[in-house]
């Protein structure tokens, strides 16, 4: 039987709403990949209008975490960072990057700190700068089209979009963070399809797209670049990792639209893990 394969998981973990290391811990391993989880900071939940939410932060844990973790002799064949609370924390997991990746580590940055044409609450524009030095250290960026924008110094476009336009982003993106691989979410040429454009470094962008539904649906994000982060370490390609993980995260928005839920709470996704694990082959 062969190695199962491990990755580090570095997100902060909200109790409630589906997100972040509740979601990704789940999702990676029902890929069959074990998830380590390295937590930033403990929520009772989101921050995506919910008022009132307690907030931990583990910044001065990460590396004692990191060291007893080397310590023990621990290697990944994966690294996968999402949410980061702070400029520091980016450059923890910089330094956390450098101590663990080897030939064989896969780095998936996403650079989540921004949606809809505006920075995160908690951050500013100096912060995307920060983002810049993680995600030239990745293998894979999972950015949205608002903070593809942010990382390249650009005006947010508001959809529906044109190829060229996002063909243009992607280069310019490959230009400035040198990234061999991105997956670009939240592309619309049509107010009723949603979807998102793969490409490797100088290869064809590759485009797959799902129904849209009304509304807002948190933690979407997160569960896409963990469902990619899983089907890439199962030994898919790029592009189909990219596409069994939004028929995954659309079934999941499908499912709460359905059941007309509090969106806020997060998307259903649990009850089509049974569906991703046989899009991966099994285990």
């Amino acid at each position: 039987m062969k190695r199962q394969k491990r990755v580090a998981a570095i997100h902060d973990i909200s109790g409630i709403g589906k997100c972040s290391l509740t979601a990704a811990i789940p999702i990676i391993s029902a890929a069959g990949v074990e998830a380590a989880a390295m937590p930033t900071a403990v929520l009772s939940t989101h921050t995506g209008n919910i008022q009132g939410f307690t907030y931990r932060d583990l910044t001065s844990d990460i590396q004692p975490v990191a060291n007893h973790w080397k310590s023990l002799g621990i290697t990944f064949d994966g690294i996968y960072s999402g949410f980061l609370g702070s400029t520091e924390q980016v450059d923890i997991v910089c330094s956390f990057i450098d101590e663990f990746k080897d030939e064989q580590t896969v780095v998936i940055v996403d650079p989540a700190m921004a949606d809809s044409g505006r920075m995160y609450t908690t951050f500013d524009d100096s912060f995307a700068k920060e983002m810049i030095l993680l995600c030239k250290k990745a293998d894979i960026i999972v950015p949205n089209l608002t903070e593809a924008a942010f990382l390249l110094d650009e005006e947010y476009v508001e959809p529906p979009y044109t190829k060229e336009y996002i063909e243009g982003l992607m280069q310019r993106l490959f230009a400035v963070l040198g990234v061999p691989m991105i997956v670009l979410t939240g592309v619309s040429f049509e107010n009723d399809k949603i979807g998102c454009a793969v490409c490797e470094n100088g290869g064809e962008v590759f485009y797959r797209f799902s129904e849209k539904y009304s509304g807002i649906y948190y933690g979407t994000g997160d569960i896409f670049a963990s469902a990619l982060t899983g089907a890439f370490l199962k030994g898919k390609s790029i592009y189909e990792s990219a596409e069994i993980a939004l028929e995954f995260t659309c079934s999941a928005i499908k499912r709460t639209f359905d059941a007309q839920t509090d969106t806020r709470l997060g998307v259903n996704f649990e009850q089509g893990l049974g569906d991703y694990i046989k899009c991966l082959g099994g285990h």
